[in-house]
């Protein structure tokens, strides 16, 4: 069975930092793009980064460039989300997601991705 288990979310205050960890089991990860999305209360769900299979090629949205950084780490078969200079802003869910391809490239949109992680929850308040 493919599966994607996050961990890592939490409380944390404006300004803060956290990382999130994406472990995939069934499957290894140097064969998939993978990508990070959010989803925040009454609001659709958003590309936040991805990293390009085996290259390791990355991209972000506007609202998190220079604040995240995604990583991957194949040995382990874990893909990682630093979270800095954290905003209320960013309070979401946060989704770890992949996909299959021959392609070195990944997407900011959820629509090519087939495999999800169960969500982690990241609270930025004061």
């Amino acid at each position: 069975q493919l599966q994607l288990v996050e961990s890592g979310g939490g409380l944390v205050q404006p300004g803060g930092s956290l990382r999130l960890s994406c472990a995939a089991s069934g499957f290894t990860l140097d064969y998939y793009n993978i990508g990070w999305f959010r989803q925040a209360p009454g609001k659709e769900r958003e590309g936040v980064s991805c990293i390009s299979r085996r290259d390791g090629n990355t991209y972000y949205a506007d609202s998190v460039k220079g604040r995240f950084t995604i990583s991957r780490d194949n040995a382990k078969n874990t893909v990682y989300l630093q979270m800095n200079t954290l905003k209320p802003e960013d309070t979401a869910v946060y989704y770890c997601a992949a996909f299959r391809s021959v392609s070195r490239l990944c997407y900011l949109t959820p629509r090519p991705y087939n495999y999800w992680g169960q969500g982690a929850q990241v609270t930025v308040s004061s």
